[in-house]
C-alpha cells in the first residue's frame, strides 16, 4: 500500500526509475542522484533532532515545518515516526514607475511636510538576486541601504558593512571582487527597484514606492548548475528575513513575485500553510503575485452531471519533450477517466485503485498516480506524468474522457505545468481562465496581487485569475500595475518590464508606507498581517467597466494607498 503520509507527487516520484525522473521535469525535483537522497518538506510535532543520528539532515523552520535531506532508504522509516505528520516534496518555481505611482495614488501620500517614504520598515526581496552597485540602491553619501544579502547560490550572508566595502572600490568589476552576488536575470533588481528604489541614478524620476526602506535580499539558490529554484530555497529564505527582522526589532513586508501551478489551488500544500503561519510571526507582511498563466490555456475546469460524459482536449505541440497534467475533483464523486490519443487509440477506464500505474502508448509513457485526500485537503488528485519514450510525445490532440458514475458535487480541474516550461501549442483546446493563479498566492494570509494596465485603466489579460478552488476565497485581493513598468536594470540605468512579478512589488511598497504610518509614527502600533490587507481592500479603487467587486481579475480593485490610509 502507497504511504499516505507522503504527497502523491512523492509517492509516484519514489516509484519510478533512475531513467525516469531523469526524463521528467517534476518527478526528479529534489532528488540528489548522486547520494541517493532526497530534499523534502514536513510538518512536524514534538523533537525531531535526533534524526541526525541516523543520517538525515535537519534544517528546522519556524511553527514546527523542516527542511530535511532524506537518504531514499530512509523515507520509509522517516514517514513512520510519530513526530512527522506530512512529507511534501519540493516544487519549481517561475518568475513570473512614474505613471504607476501616480495610479496607485503613491504622490499623495509622499507630499507636505508629513510623508511616507517607508522609513523604518524592512522591505525583503527574495528573487533572482539584486545589483547592489545600481545607485538607486544607496544612501545619499554612496553606502548601501541594504542590510544583509543572502546568496543561497553561494551559500554566504554579505553584511552591510562588507557590501560597503565593496562599493568603496569605486568601480563594479572591483565591487565584485569582495561581494560577487550578481544578478543574472535581472529580475530582483527590477522588483526590488518598484518596491524601494530611491531612484538616485537618474534624480528620483525612477523612484520606486516606499524609497527609504532598508533592504534584506535574498539570491534563491539553484540545486544544480543551470537549474531552477525550489519551493524549498523559498522556504529557507522567507524563513531567514522573518528572523532577522524580529531580531532587529522591526516590522517587514517580503516581495514574492513567482509561483508554480502544482497543487489543488486551495492553500492547503505545506508551502501556503508555512506561509500563513509564519505570518504571524513579528510584524509581518507578505505579498505574493498571481503569476502570468491568465491566458496560457494550462487550466480548464467543468461539472460532471449523470449520464452526460465530457471528453477534455489537449492539444500537444510538436517536439514536446515532457510534462504533467493534474485532475483535482470531490472524493465523493465517482467517475471513470479514459485516455485517447492523437491516433484515436482509448486507454481505459483507468482503475482508481490507491498507486501509481504506467501507461505506454506509441512514442509516449504515462506514469500516473491515483491519490487519496490528504491530511490538509479533502480534494482528490488524479497526476499523470508525460514522458517520451525516445524523444518527444506523441503531438497532436490528446483526449480525456470523464464518464459519471455517482455525482455529488460535479467540479473537476485539470491543470498543467507554466507555461514557460511548454511549446506554445501545448494547451487545452477550451481553457478556463479562472482559477489561473499561481501557488503560493493561493495562501489565505498573504496579500495577492494581480496586475493591470495603468495607462488604459484595464485589466492585464495574462494576470493569474482566481478564485482559490474549492473554497472561493478572493484571489487576488488587489491588482496593481504590471504593463511597462519602468525600473532598474542590472549593469545600470533602466528598462520597462511587464507582469504580475511587477505589480506585486507596488503593493509591497504600499504595505511598507502603511506599517510607517502605523507602527513606525505611532499612530497604529498593531498594523501589520491581515490589518494591512484590510486596509489596502478598502482603500482599493475600481477600474473603469468593471462593475462588480470582488472578482476573479483584480480581486476589490486597483491599488490606491492614500485611500487605504485610515484619515
Amino acid at each position: 500500500m502507497q504511504d499516505q503520509k507522503l504527497e502523491n507527487l512523492l509517492n509516484l516520484a519514489l516509484s519510478a526509475t533512475p531513467e525516469e525522473r531523469e526524463r521528467s521535469l517534476n518527478l526528479n525535483v529534489g532528488y540528489n542522484p548522486e547520494e541517493n537522497s532526497w530534499v523534502v518538506i514536513v510538518k512536524y510535532s514534538g523533537d525531531i533532532s535526533n534524526l541526525s543520528l541516523v543520517g538525515i539532515q535537519v534544517e528546522p523552520m519556524v511553527n514546527e515545518y523542516a527542511i530535511l535531506t532524506v537518504p531514499e532508504s530512509l523515507i520509509d522509516s522517516l514517514s513512520e515516526l510519530p513526530q512527522i505528520e506530512y512529507v511534501e516534496k519540493p516544487k519549481r518555481l517561475f518568475f513570473a514607475v512614474n505613471q504607476a505611482k501616480a495610479a496607485s495614488c503613491v504622490n499623495l501620500v509622499q507630499q507636505g511636510s508629513s510623508i511616507l517614504t517607508g522609513r523604518g520598515v524592512l522591505v525583503a526581496v527574495i528573487d533572482s538576486g539584486i545589483d547592489y552597485y545600481h545607485e538607486d540602491f544607496r544612501n545619499p553619501d554612496g553606502t548601501t541601504r541594504i542590510l544583509s544579502l543572502w546568496d543561497q547560490t553561494l551559500e554566504r550572508v554579505f553584511t552591510k558593512e562588507e557590501i560597503d566595502q565593496a562599493l568603496s572600490t569605486g568601480s563594479r568589476a572591483e565591487a565584485r571582487r569582495l561581494v560577487p552576488s550578481v544578478d543574472n536575470s535581472g529580475h530582483g533588481t527590477a522588483v526590488a527597484s518598484i518596491a524601494a528604489g530611491n531612484g538616485r541614478e537618474n534624480r528620483g524620476q525612477y523612484r520606486g514606492v516606499a524609497y527609504e526602506s532598508p533592504l534584506l535580499v535574498v539570491k534563491l539558490g539553484v540545486p544544480q548548475e543551470a537549474g531552477f529554484p525550489r519551493t524549498t530555497e523559498l522556504m529557507r529564505a522567507v524563513n531567514f528575513v522573518v528572523r532577522e527582522a524580529v531580531a532587529l526589532q522591526m516590522p517587514i513586508v517580503i516581495n514574492l513575485s513567482f509561483g508554480n501551478t502544482y497543487g489543488s489551488h486551495d492553500g492547503t500544500s505545506l508551502l501556503e500553510t508555512f506561509l500563513d503561519d509564519i505570518s504571524n510571526y513579528g510584524k509581518t507582511v507578505i505579498v505574493v503575485g498571481t503569476g502570468n498563466e491568465g491566458v496560457s490555456g494550462g487550466h480548464l475546469s467543468g461539472v460532471l452531471t449523470m449520464a452526460r460524459p465530457q471528453e477534455i482536449e489537449l492539444s500537444v505541440g510538436g517536439y514536446q519533450t515532457g510534462f504533467s497534467v493534474q485532475l483535482w475533483k470531490s472524493y465523493a464523486d465517482l467517475f471513470d477517466i479514459s485516455i485517447i490519443t492523437p491516433s484515436g487509440e482509448t486507454i481505459g477506464p483507468i482503475s482508481s485503485s490507491l498507486g501509481p500505474q504506467t501507461i505506454n502508448l506509441g512514442n509516449t509513457q504515462i506514469l500516473l498516480y491515483y491519490g487519496k485526500p490528504g491530511p490538509y485537503s479533502v480534494a482528490q488528485e488524479i497526476y499523470l506524468e508525460f514522458l517520451p519514450a525516445t524523444t518527444f510525445i506523441d503531438s497532436g490532440i490528446w483526449r480525456f474522457r470523464l464518464t459519471p458514475r455517482q455525482i455529488v458535487e460535479g467540479k473537476y480541474d485539470f491543470w498543467l505545468p507554466s507555461a514557460g516550461v511548454l511549446n506554445q501549442s501545448t494547451r487545452f483546446l477550451r481553457p478556463t481562465p479562472e482559477t489561473t493563479l499561481t501557488i503560493p498566492s493561493t495562501a489565505t494570509k498573504v496579500i495577492s496581487v494581480g496586475a493591470y494596465d495603468d495607462t488604459y485603466q484595464s485589466y492585464a489579460d495574462f494576470s493569474g485569475r482566481g478564485f482559490t478552488r474549492r473554497t472561493n476565497q478572493v484571489k487576488p485581493d488587489i491588482a496593481a500595475p504590471g504593463v511597462g513598468i519602468i525600473a532598474a536594470r542590472t549593469g545600470g540605468g533602466y528598462e520597462p518590464v511587464t507582469g504580475t512579478s511587477f505589480a506585486t512589488p507596488f503593493v509591497t511598497g504600499g504595505a511598507a508606507l502603511l506599517m510607517q504610518w502605523g507602527i513606525v509614527d505611532g499612530r497604529d502600533p498593531f498594523l501589520f498581517g491581515e490589518k494591512v490587507k484590510a486596509y489596502l481592500i478598502r482603500g482599493a479603487r475600481h477600474l473603469p467597466g468593471i462593475t462588480s467587486y470582488p472578482n476573479p481579475e483584480v480581486g476589490y480593485g486597483a491599488l490606491c494607498v492614500s485611500d487605504s490610509l485610515p484619515v
